[in-house]
């Protein structure tokens, strides 16, 4: 898939706000500090599509934008930064889970992974929830270029296997860096087979 544009649509904190459209929706959310807004920028090629900082746990609204004129790419709030107090945790984790119980328009998640580090039960825990609720969702194991190549598979296999304990089938799952841009053609491969299957 070539990436011809990208808009941005609305952002807001109320996901009955969110558009009504009968086009795929994407939503990409992770733990914060997982390289969420690179990614996006990376898979869109717009460099400041999304807001980029040096501090994690910037994104508090649900944000769309339109890619091609054909479908919605979501930019959902990180979860687990802990620097926040626990009443802005709360009302984050509520805006997610609403978005989530409730955005019937929600055609795939992308979970984002750092395949830099070693499973950490809030990822595992935040997909098995999303399993649970029977959100079709994809693994995307970011930040590849931050590990050796060696260890890079034995981490991808690792959290895989942490995963596979509540799954009888594992989600496809894909490896990125932003920085290379490796992985992120397949990924836009995997939503163009989607929206062609969808007709």
């Amino acid at each position: 898939m070539t990436i011809q544009t990208a808009e941005f649509v609305i952002s807001n904190a109320n996901v009955e706000k969110c558009p009504a459209h009968d086009r795929p929706e994407y939503a990409f959310i992770g733990r914060s500090n997982v390289g969420k807004s690179s990614l996006i920028n990376r898979l869109t090629a717009r460099k400041n599509l999304a807001k980029t900082s040096a501090t994690p746990g910037k994104t508090l609204l649900i944000n769309h934008f339109m890619v091609n004129k054909d479908w919605y790419l979501v930019d959902l709030p990180g979860y687990g930064y802990a620097k926040r107090s626990k009443v802005e945790q709360e009302k984050l984790r509520r805006m997610i889970e609403t978005y989530l119980d409730k955005r019937q328009e929600l055609t795939c998640l992308f979970v984002l992974i750092d395949s830099r580090i070693p499973p950490q039960d809030i990822d595992l825990d935040f997909i098995r929830r999303a399993g649970n609720k029977g959100i079709p969702l994809a693994i995307v194991f970011t930040k590849a270029d931050g590990v050796k190549k060696s260890q890079l598979p034995q981490n991808i296999s690792r959290f895989l296997r942490a995963l596979k304990e509540d799954w009888d089938e594992l989600p496809p799952h894909f490896i990125t860096s932003s920085a290379k841009g490796s992985g992120t053609d397949k990924l836009l491969d995997y939503i163009e087979q989607i929206n062609n299957s969808l007709g």
